[in-house]
């Protein structure tokens, strides 16, 4: 008899009767009930407010270097960050068509605009490979701390960074980044990519003089075999989507600036002014990391839900059977096969679930073709365009609204929802090909 972490799928379902809808790919949500206080559940993340001013100041440092070398950092002086915009008409389309209202604003915080790759992945996988650059080169004095960056952006530099390998096992989007900015300095660039990885982005990175290894199976095995092949090399160095907490502290960063954004926007968040951030998770390291920030800067004022495809829901699984990485999807027959190719990761990450898993609210699973609809929408409404994995975020509001157990718990009366600002955090997209951008809004207008 065939068993998951010890137990049948029988018995897993007599425990948790949610995983049976997990199964059969329907739509769900589960709201966990051990969510703790920020300062209580930040305690247990094993990282600080410290270490998130060490990777501010540390993206600081590399600014003049990346306004340099990448025309599109040029118009924030080379500070990779991306716009917050208000998306009122979605709002109100989305509401006419599930025939619930949100109380609230509705927002949306571009990722899919961040200069280099266009994704939530030019944060962490960006600061990643600069932490590892700037390591390299103040051992080797090239730099001190107090030097401009720009000194890097040299044939000599080049040639120096030339004789170390950077690798990463990539959906696609963590691949961009790391690949584009590894290749910029000078690394030998490897990305390990899985078979649900889109073509135009191998291509891209191609274009970058980066070397692709494509694999028929999913995203494990290419993280895996990333991880393999930089174990055997003392010049390689292996970017762990799955356990790094340099990617997590680049994407924490994300927190403050918005801080900054919602300031000079006179959008007020404090107890009676919640915000609700809605994440799309694949492995867990962006929205992990995401979260981790805003709770260090807005505390228990704001709810962090994460966003997963029906046919991946691997962090969903993980925290709600406090099994984590022990469990992939494919050991309840759920076949991680889904259009949101970012969010395509079957097992979720051991440093994200266990160290996270006090500070999320809840978790809520969405249909692809939902998705593409979603897709549609958006460009109908705000002439926005974003990848499927991206639209996985506006169905979070109507899962919150609907959890009125959660909603009483979490102190969410009609009175604070009404001043609430809803937060998509919408991942990538701006770099899609226009074909298959095309494409996807097709397929949504489909069925709208």
């Amino acid at each position: 008899m065939t068993t998951i972490a010890g137990k049948t799928l029988e018995q897993w379902v007599e425990d948790y009767p949610l995983i049976q809808d997990l199964v059969d790919l329907k739509v769900a949500d589960w709201f966990n009930p051990e969510v703790l206080p920020a300062a209580e559940g930040l305690a247990k993340v094993g990282l600080t407010v410290a270490d998130v001013d060490d990777a501010a100041a540390r993206l600081k440092r590399w600014a003049p270097y990346l306004k340099q070398v990448f025309p599109a950092a040029r118009p924030t002086a080379g500070i990779l960050e991306s716009p917050l915009v208000a998306v009122p008409t979605m709002q109100a389309k989305l509401a006419e068509r599930k025939g619930v209202e949100i109380p609230g604003q509705l927002w949306a915080k571009l990722d899919s605009h961040l200069p280099i790759s266009g994704s939530i992945k030019a944060r962490g996988g960006v600061y990643e490979v600069l932490k590892h650059a700037e390591e390299l080169a103040l051992e080797a004095g090239l730099i001190t701390l107090e030097d401009d960056y720009r000194k890097l952006d040299t044939e000599e530099a080049r040639k120096f960074f030339s004789q170390y390998k950077v690798a990463v096992g990539s959906t696609g989007n963590l691949g961009l980044s790391i690949g584009i900015m590894s290749a910029q300095l000078g690394f030998q660039a490897s990305v390990h990519m899985s078979a649900d990885a889109r073509q135009w982005k191998k291509d891209k990175l191609r274009s970058h003089g980066v070397n692709v290894v494509e694999y028929e199976s999913d995203y494990s095995v290419a993280v895996a075999q990333g991880r393999k092949e930089a174990e055997s090399d003392p010049t390689a160095y292996f970017v762990d989507d799955e356990n790094s907490p340099s990617l997590f502290l680049g994407y924490a960063v994300a927190a403050r600036r918005l801080q900054g954004q919602f300031q000079s926007l006179d959008v007020t968040v404090d107890a009676d002014h919640p915000l609700i951030a809605y994440l799309p998770c694949g492995v867990g390291g962006g929205p992990g990391g995401v979260a981790f920030g805003l709770k260090t800067v807005f505390g228990d004022n704001v709810h962090c839900i994460f966003a997963e495809p029906t046919h991946s829901p691997s962090m969903f699984l993980g925290v709600m059977t406090g099994k984590h990485d022990e469990i992939a999807v494919q050991d309840f027959g759920i076949d991680n096969l889904t259009a949101a190719d970012g969010l395509a990761c079957g097992r979720p990450s051991a440093f994200v679930g266990s160290r996270m898993q006090y500070l999320i609210d809840g978790y809520y699973t969405v249909e692809d073709q939902t998705m593409y609809e979603n897709v549609a929408l958006l460009a109908q409404t705000e002439d926005l365009r974003i990848e499927p994995s991206s639209s996985t975020s506006f169905e979070g509001p109507f899962h919150v609204l609907a959890a009125s157990e959660y909603l009483e718990r979490a102190g969410l009366t009609p009175e604070k929802l009404a001043g609430a600002t809803h937060l998509t955090w919408i991942t990538g997209g701006n770099m899609v090909p226009d074909k298959e951008m095309d494409s996807y809004i097709a397929k949504g207008e489909e069925t709208l």
